[in-house]
């Protein structure tokens, strides 16, 4: 992984000496990152550029989980699909309001860390999937129901590359990432019961990288892994051709990318790193799906939101903070036995 700054200040060697007497311990105590924190001229001379680093990940990554997650494992089922030999197989396509910071007139200093207020600009960002279940066990008899019954689950997600004003999202080793789980049935639907069931799936986030430039200034995080898990439970009922699921649940994102970074003045470069930028965060997501059912198709729409944890974040962002909650849709089409 690249963070790479290019500085356009006035005075190089002004600059220099004023690094000579900064004191790195006040700033840190001010909420500098321990990462970007160091003694040396070469560590003060970067440390701006990677405390803009760290916060600009720290922004994003909780955006690309939810938009990788979404709500319900699949859309607009709640119960399993009653043991071997049946199956169903679906297209989604999950879309979050997502907060894209907006680096422009924002450049980075050479004498410590310096707070500065990126403005955010709002954009829509959809990410396509299919999703496959696979009946295992087709559950233990309860009364005028069943319990215990049991599917797999595999997805397929497709990320696109993204460039919006100043930022821009690619992904050096493709755009599609499988992920694993399963689907426990606690009650099968009946006409008297609803569907009750808890699913958990593993899914991953494509390499991806994040680059962000204001004028002759560049902040490009690269390499990014975000690795997600997801328990839910749901319960449904179907009435006629009309179905309701609604579902609750943790959502685990673990962030993590290396790298080092270059501030360049004229013709003297500093280089600070490598780096380990990580991020563990837990949230919680509540869900609702609507869907209309046919023989062997179901449509289904969902509307679910995120929140909670704790990110905090030196820089600011125009009010809005990296653990804000986050509403996301999801609409798409489901076949099955």
């Amino acid at each position: 992984m690249k963070l790479g700054v290019q500085v356009n200040t006035s005075t190089v060697f002004g600059a220099l000496v004023a690094l000579s007497l900064a004191r790195p311990t006040a700033l840190e105590a001010q909420g500098v990152n321990s990462r970007c924190a160091g003694t040396s001229l070469p560590s003060i001379a970067a440390q701006d550029a990677c405390q803009k680093a760290v916060d600009i990940f720290a922004f994003m990554t909780p955006q690309l989980g939810v938009g990788l997650v979404g709500g319900n494992a699949t859309l607009g089922t709640a119960g399993t699909l009653g043991g071997p030999g049946r199956f169903s197989i679906g297209v989604r396509g999950n879309a979050i309001r997502g907060r894209v910071p907006q680096v422009g007139g924002v450049n980075a200093g050479v004498t410590g860390a310096q707070q500065s207020d990126y403005g955010v600009d709002d954009q829509i960002v959809g990410l396509p999937a299919v999703e496959g279940a696979l009946g295992l066990f087709g559950g233990v008899p309860l009364g005028l129901t069943s319990t215990l019954s049991l599917d797999a689950l595999v997805s397929a997600t497709y990320v696109p590359e993204l460039s919006r004003s100043n930022v821009s999202i690619s992904l050096p080793d493709g755009s599609l990432k499988l992920g694993y789980g399963a689907r426990l049935g606690l009650l099968e639907e009946t006409l008297v019961t609803p569907a009750v069931s808890v699913t958990y799936l593993r899914r991953d986030l494509p390499m991806t990288s994040l680059n962000a430039t204001s004028g002759n200034d560049e902040i490009a995080v690269n390499d990014i892994s975000v690795k997600t898990s997801a328990w839910r439970g749901v319960v449904g009922k179907s009435f006629g051709f009309f179905g309701l699921a609604l579902g609750a649940g943790q959502d685990r994102y673990d962030s993590r990318a290396t790298g080092s970074v270059q501030v360049n003045e004229g013709a003297i470069a500093v280089d600070g790193g490598p780096y380990l930028l990580a991020q563990k965060v837990t949230r919680t997501n509540m869900f609702a799906d609507f869907s209309f059912n046919f023989p062997f198709v179901k449509f289904a729409a969902e509307v679910g939101r995120v929140s909670g944890g704790s990110i905090e974040t030196y820089n600011t962002f125009s009010g809005k903070r990296a653990d804000d909650g986050l509403t996301y849709a999801s609409i798409g089409i489901r076949i099955g036995n």
